[in-house]
């Protein structure tokens, strides 16, 4: 149970109170703090699946928490975005977002109950929507258009990438429920 991958899960799992902490400092660079925390936390990720692939480390353990930590970390930021921003123009994907990965997680749990998980697995369109959420989230909780006196408009493109993010959440929410279609219509 605990293999490599899995302490850097369960770090990521830990780093979440700290990021929600360091975003709410009382400091000039907390939420820039808070979106590398957050930057860390997504880069762990992708470490963890390659050391488990890598060290032929996959376990059963690391195949739930994984998800689960991803999924926490995430609704934390949309969470913190909708709280910084109270724009209904941020707060509308963030929830669309949530509302998706609460509903894919409830649709790969009840396929994996049918024994048919393979009909769900991420696609290249979960995938690039994960890409485009963990990078306009970092952009929107850092807050930055300028960096060192060279404009970098940041917040503008977390902006799109939240919105690009949200419309490939529907698509790939429509892939997968196409791929299972035929067995919901039996349930």
């Amino acid at each position: 149970m605990w293999t490599i991958p899995n302490i850097i899960t369960v770090i990521r799992v830990l780093l979440i109170p700290v990021f929600v902490v360091v975003y709410f400092l009382d400091w000039k660079w907390a939420h820039q703090a808070g979106a590398f925390i957050f930057w860390f936390a997504a880069i762990t990720d992708w470490v963890d699946g390659y050391l488990a692939r890598k060290l032929n480390q996959t376990t059963a353990f690391g195949a739930f928490l994984d998800p689960v930590a991803d999924k926490l970390i995430v609704a934390a930021a949309l969470i913190l975005i909708t709280h910084t921003y109270a724009s209904i123009w941020i707060t509308i994907p963030a929830v669309l977002l949530m509302f998706r990965e609460i509903y894919i997680s409830a649709l790969r749990e009840w396929m994996s109950q049918q024994g048919k998980q393979d009909l769900v697995k991420v696609n290249f369109t979960g995938k690039a929507k994960t890409m485009a959420q963990m990078l306009a989230l970092i952009g929107l909780l850092s807050e930055l258009e300028v960096f060192m006196g060279i404009p970098i408009y940041w917040v503008s493109l977390g902006y799109g990438l939240l919105y690009f993010a949200a419309i490939l959440s529907f698509w790939s929410m429509y892939e997968y429920t196409l791929a299972a279609w035929k067995d919901l219509k039996k349930a």
